[in-house]
């Protein structure tokens, strides 16, 4: 019965407005995932195949894993995972840590220059960090943490911390101020209220952490700057070894590409349905 109410009750133009939703996301999908999957399914296969049947999947002829050989065995694939992996974990720790309490301290107490506080920390969102690369290549060298991962990471924590703060503080303020009152009555400490709210603004932790976590592991900029040196290189800097002025390796260009997509993969499958779920909530504020 409520099936067939359903059923009644769903119009035609509806149906149509559904699927060609669906068809635009659909098309978007496969839009975004084609260079994905080019270079899978290139790195599985020999030279010659990548040139002259790029778009095909490997078979028995030209099947060849010699890519992912070369990136374990001639490069130091592993260490360069290493180096991106620590960075990366590193780096959203601190955000996370930093941000979330800049956050609560933003949005739980009013002092004067509040918002003018908040806006400047906007301003990272807007001014990219990379013009004012110079300056922060000179300040790391003066801490003597030039050639380092622990520069990397402080470079990352900074980057990431306006986004964080921004959207982190913007879903506190909307957590009902008599559960932290309450909170406060029965003798819980700021630090008890500040981990008792982080469970109630999962959706956005997740968002955070997913959109900082992918310019991180991605980045080329900063790593060819400020830790260039083979013990430093992350897994984006070290696929560059494979880029000559006259030869490419294009097998193991493709294979350690694929390798690295790896991580961001997983990170989306873990964090798929909190980061949907913050993007939604982020849109209606």
């Amino acid at each position: 019965m409520m099936n067939s109410r359903i059923v009644r009750n769903f119009r035609p133009g509806q149906f149509l407005q559904l699927a060609a939703a669906h068809a635009a996301l659909l098309l978007y999908t496969a839009i975004a995932l084609f260079p994905v999957f080019l270079v899978i399914i290139n790195s599985l296969k020999d030279r010659r195949a990548i040139f002259s049947t790029p778009y095909a999947l490997p078979n028995a002829e030209n099947f060849n894993p010699i890519g992912y050989e070369t990136v374990f065995q001639r490069a130091q694939f592993p260490n360069y995972f290493m180096n991106s992996l620590t960075v990366t974990i590193v780096s959203l720790v601190l955000i996370f840590f930093a941000g979330t309490m800049a956050a609560y301290a933003l949005s739980e107490y009013k002092f004067r220059g509040n918002a003018f506080l908040g806006l400047y920390l906007s301003l990272g969102i807007m001014i990219p960090i990379r013009l004012g690369t110079v300056s922060i290549l000179r300040l790391i060298v003066s801490l003597k943490l030039a050639d380092t991962l622990t520069g990397l990471i402080l470079v990352y924590t900074a980057m990431g911390l306006p986004l964080a703060i921004f959207v982190l503080s913007q879903f506190m303020r909307d957590i009902p101020r008599d559960l932290k009152d309450a909170a406060r009555v029965d003798g819980a400490s700021e630090y008890r209220i500040y981990w008792m709210i982080l469970p109630l603004i999962r959706p956005a932790l997740g968002t955070v952490l997913v959109f900082n976590m992918i310019p991180i592991w991605n980045d080329l900029w900063f790593p060819l700057i400020m830790a260039p040196s083979e013990q430093n290189k992350t897994v984006t800097l070290g696929a560059q070894a494979f880029l000559g002025q006259y030869v490419n390796d294009w097998n193991a260009v493709l294979a350690s590409l694929s390798l690295a997509a790896i991580p961001v993969v997983i990170l989306y499958i873990i964090f798929s349905r909190q980061l949907i779920r913050g993007l939604t909530s982020g849109a209606v504020k």
